[in-house]
């Protein structure tokens, strides 16, 4: 398959993915901020991989992560019947943290900068 073609892919299912979660009426998910970053697929396409972030601390992040791995035959279904190809990916949520790790960045980035400030008298 074409780089062209997987990217494709993988951004059509992201859409689906994210639809799906949208849609869901799992009562644990309510108030839960949830987007799916990205999504991997195999070479083979038979996995993949799911990055999610979830706002909130380590056990909501992990919870949230746990609730949508329980629920990933509903979210491959909605895929599977929103999406034209022979076969549908299996689901695997992971944790980015990619997003948590540039507002920690930025938060350093702002302190550093306050205290050249206050250091340089103005």
């Amino acid at each position: 398959m074409s780089i062209y073609r997987k990217e494709m892919l993988e951004s059509e299912i992201m859409k689906l993915i994210s639809s799906a979660i949208s849609e869901m009426k799992d009562p644990r998910l309510e108030g839960k901020i949830v987007s799916v970053t990205r999504v991997e697929l195999s070479n083979d396409r038979q996995y993949a991989d799911v990055f999610v972030s979830a706002y909130g601390d380590e056990q909501e992040r992990r919870e949230t992560l746990d609730i949508l791995q329980h629920a990933s035959g509903f979210i491959r279904s909605y895929v599977a019947k929103n999406l034209r190809t022979r076969s549908v990916p299996v689901l695997r949520f992971r944790e980015d943290k990619g997003i948590e790790s540039s507002i920690r960045i930025h938060k350093i980035l702002e302190e550093l900068h306050k205290d050249e400030r206050d250091t340089s008298g103005e």
